[in-house]
């Protein structure tokens, strides 16, 4: 069956339910997930001081091939984007900064260190987000930043978010698409601490000052991002979802919510409709979690699409920014891109084929049995010929296709490494 017939066989059976599928990959088009580079290098960067992670990340595994220099990091991202349907953007952090060998220190950080970035970015139509690498650090050793008790500590990671900041608005700039800049700080205690409010209290003076520094929305958008825990912060994070959910709506800033970032039974997709009364400047980091904050390969599993279906249902495309954040060493690095962002982009074309009008109705109606029905009954619905109709249109490889092409890259390019 060619991959047309199959489409149209498909289409046919979702427009029985009322689904305008014509117009829901018109919509996918439009949707771009933000690719974080440090799955292609670990989250090693380019300091010319190298430092050892910290701050509760680990990345795990030895697989061969991964990208040393910025020119092999930005050709690796090309690859995995050749196979990925659709324009996106590419997550920065700040120890991707491109130097030319001389030491700068993170608070003295420039737009110019970014340069070839957005050249690279321009050329491949491209946006740039960015983030503030507040952790593997000499000053980040004892796990406390912008709440540290030194004030000298402190001020250095205020003047790194500042640059930061300024980085973002340059992004925008350069590239007509505002940079969400996003802040997460590791800070917190291992063991159970005598004093919670205090810590709070200085990491909220540390981001009034960082805020304080007037930026142009059009350009840059403040994200905040919080963390239940995290190796040698497993008893108190500072920056807890409580904090950030409070600090985001009094200071009218993005919340960002990563799904490794809670309780193994707190859902992502059910905090979204939760903060959309109240505001939508939410912002997300998909990763998958395993038993902890693990940052797997994001899969196409239940909780991916019921974020999806939460976006989709409640018209928050628009607005919330969804981003990925995953870090896997055990294997192929591009592919883990391309597998990860592709089934976000899946999740999201199986929530626009859903006849969400119908099923809210049969909600309030009380109609529970037929909802129920409905929602079982779409998923052994025909998406995948959709998916693969869409992959063909959008000049992509469908199925296991795109596979041969990292294999071809991995034996020609990443073996030489």
């Amino acid at each position: 069956m060619t991959v047309i017939k199959a489409f149209e066989m498909a289409k046919s059976v979702y427009e029985s339910l009322g689904v305008d599928v014509e117009a829901a990959l018109a919509k996918l088009k439009t949707i771009p997930i933000s690719i974080h580079c440090w799955q292609g290098d670990d989250i090693g960067g380019f300091e010319v001081q190298q430092n050892e992670l910290s701050g509760g990340i680990d990345v795990t595994g030895n697989y061969p091939g991964k990208a040393t220099t910025p020119k092999e990091l930005r050709a690796d991202l090309e690859m995995a984007l050749s196979l990925i349907p659709g324009k996106h953007r590419i997550n920065l952090h700040a120890i991707y900064a491109e130097t030319d060998g001389q030491h700068v220190e993170r608070n003295e950080i420039k737009p110019e260190h970014f340069r070839n970035w957005v050249e690279w970015a321009k050329q491949h139509g491209l946006g740039l987000d960015f983030n503030p690498t507040v952790f593997s650090h000499e000053k980040a050793a004892d796990g406390l930043t912008l709440a540290h008790p030194d004030e000298e500590i402190r001020q250095f990671w205020i003047e790194h978010c500042i640059a930061s900041r300024r980085i973002g608005e340059y992004f925008g700039k350069e590239l007509g698409t505002a940079s969400l800049t996003n802040i997460w700080v590791p800070d917190g205690y291992k063991d159970v601490p005598s004093d919670r409010l205090t810590p709070r209290e200085r990491l909220k003076r540390s981001l009034d000052q960082i805020f304080a520094v007037e930026i142009d929305e059009t350009y840059n958008i403040d994200a905040v991002e919080s963390k239940l825990f995290g190796i040698g912060s497993e008893s108190y994070v500072v920056g807890s979802h409580e904090f950030y959910v409070g600090y985001s709506l009094t200071r009218g800033k993005h919340l960002l919510m990563d799904t490794g970032h809670y309780h193994p039974t707190e859902m992502v997709s059910n905090k979204i409709s939760g903060m959309l009364p109240f505001t939508d400047k939410i912002a997300l980091h998909v990763s998958r979690p395993v038993r902890w904050d693990s940052d797997h390969v994001v899969t196409f599993d239940d909780e991916l699409k019921e974020i999806a279906l939460e976006l989709v249902r409640n018209d928050a495309l628009e607005n919330i920014r969804i981003g990925l954040d995953f870090f896997d060493a055990s294997i192929n690095r591009v592919a883990a891109w391309v597998i990860g962002t592709r089934n976000m982009q899946k999740a999201l074309l199986y929530a626009l084929l859903t006849p969400h009008k119908e099923l809210k109705e049969y909600q309030e109606k009380g109609q529970f049995t037929d909802r129920l029905m409905l929602m079982e009954e779409l998923k052994s619905y025909p998406f995948g010929a959709i998916w693969d109709y869409f992959c063909q249109e959008m000049q992509v490889p469908r199925g296991t296709a795109w596979w041969q092409h990292v294999q071809e890259y991995e034996r020609n390019e990443m073996a030489h490494r």
